[in-house]
């Protein structure tokens, strides 16, 4: 968005330069899945559905899927950085819904990262060091983790599709661990095929307890979408994306559910969700209690700190690009003289996830997962929702198309599991999004009244600099 005082920048600037090729992205993709929701929602989600905990995990990699064709289709007619609010934008021509959906992005960040901070603090860095931390401990340990992300986001951090290489073999090595401490058990006769068909139907039906798992599974799932963003980094997008962007979800998904199939043969639904963000933990314990299991406490603890890093840093970099499209008040895209980063979004954002990790709970880890994949599946909707209306906007160059009962499966699924009464969440999963949401369109209001005062007037929205 600009207003009529302000000139429009980057008219001039060189472009991107395209580095990027199948196997370098690839990898991108994988590194963007993996990470906290399988190492710490393992046990929340055997929580919800029972022993079959492998079968929430295959329904969100579906959805996800489905909705990887909308994300091909339009990253193929626009090969452009800015991922939902560029194709929000195109189809509805709405500044506010364009917000909101980038806003909606930028929260998905936030919450993404203190669901990391609150499984850093109660999991994987007392293990690591052998200390007992009680809640209140492990609520000062979580603001203390997101301050020292906030730090290093100040500092600045130089990341590239190489260096992501190398994190997502170290993520893999963990989940890689897991799979074959689970080989190793059954070969020895340990394990219970049994408890893999078994449904928690304690307290409600079978199909909201799966709907219910799968709603907090996808949250593994996402992350694949921020691949669009390197759609003008990459070499022949139209040709490369379909070939990287699914197969890259499909080894992700696989690693997931054989994940999922050995924690479920090893350990018990209940002993599982009683573990909560250590459930993978106390695998290793039972399958090979001989393993040195230091080695997966610190590539768990690595994990969670990479996840919760990446996404903070996407979090102030959109809040910052919103600042600077006037979207939101001109403070937040205040740069450091010096460090020559966002400094006020940085804290802003940090701050909003230090109240969010303070306030959760012990059940913290389940809730902000539980609260970005709400927050998601709702983007997801307006995506599948987009490609179908862009139909009508043709292209001069060759792109994807998606075969159209994709987004339509993808958009009906994506609703389903974000409806109350349908998908069997919690109600604090929509209490923090709505806070959250609310909080967005506060700042939107206050800056409309700011420029209303100043006689300027709202005249386009250009979602591209989102990520300029």
């Amino acid at each position: 968005m600009v207003t009529e005082n302000t000139a429009q920048t980057g008219e001039n600037q060189p472009a991107l330069k395209r580095v990027m090729g199948p196997r370098l992205l690839f990898f991108f993709v994988i590194g963007d899945i993996l990470g906290t929701g399988i190492y710490a929602l393992t046990g929340s989600v055997a929580g919800r559905v029972g022993g079959a905990l492998w079968l929430p995990f295959l329904i969100a990699f579906l959805v996800a899927f489905l909705t990887a064709f909308a994300y091909l289709e339009l990253v193929g007619k626009y090969p452009r950085a800015a991922g939902a609010a560029l194709y929000t934008n195109r189809a509805f021509r709405k500044p506010f819904l364009t917000f909101i959906v980038a806003f909606a992005v930028m929260c998905s960040g936030i919450t993404s990262a203190s669901a990391a901070a609150r499984a850093f603090g109660a999991t994987y860095l007392p293990e690591a060091f052998d200390i007992e931390v009680s809640g209140t401990v492990i609520a000062i340990v979580a603001v203390l983790f997101v301050l020292l992300l906030a730090g290093i986001n100040f500092i600045g951090v130089a990341h590239s599709v190489k260096t992501n290489v190398v994190l997502t073999c170290v993520e893999l090595a963990g989940l890689a661990i897991i799979i074959g401490v689970g080989i190793y058990a059954v070969a020895g006769g340990q394990g219970e095929p049994g408890r893999l068909v078994e449904i928690n139907t304690a307290d409600t039906n079978w199909l909201l307890a799966v709907t219910a798992a799968s709603s907090l599974a996808f949250f593994a799932m996402v992350g694949f979408e921020d691949s669009v963003n390197m759609a003008e980094e990459t070499r022949d997008p139209n040709r490369t994306f379909p070939k990287a962007l699914l197969s890259g979800m499909a080894v992700a998904a696989l690693i997931y559910v054989l994940v999922a199939l050995t924690s479920s043969l090893l350990i018990a639904a209940d002993d599982l969700a009683a573990a909560e963000s250590g459930a993978l933990l106390e695998v290793i314990g039972v399958g090979a209690p001989d393993f040195p299991r230091w080695i997966f406490e610190w590539i768990g603890m690595f994990a969670v700190v990479n996840s919760a890093l990446i996404n903070m840093l996407m979090a102030s970099r959109l809040l910052y690009g919103m600042a600077n499209e006037r979207i939101l008040p001109k403070v937040f895209g205040t740069v450091h003289p010096f460090r020559r980063t966002p400094w006020v979004s940085i804290l802003v954002t940090s701050a909003i996830a230090a109240v969010l990790v303070a306030t959760a709970g012990e059940d913290g880890v389940s809730k902000l997962g539980g609260t970005t994949a709400l927050l998601l599946l709702c983007v997801f909707l307006v995506v599948n929702i987009s490609v179908l209306v862009l139909r009508r906007e043709s292209v001069e160059h060759p792109h994807f198309r998606a075969p159209t009962w994709a987004p339509i499966t993808a958009g009906i699924l994506c609703g389903y599991l974000a409806v109350p009464w349908l998908s069997g969440r919690p109600a604090s999963d929509y209490y923090i999004a709505l806070v959250l949401i609310a909080l967005g369109m506060l700042l939107w209001v206050v800056n409309w009244l700011y420029l209303r005062g100043r006689g300027e007037r709202v005249t386009e929205f250009d979602p591209q600099a989102l990520n300029d």
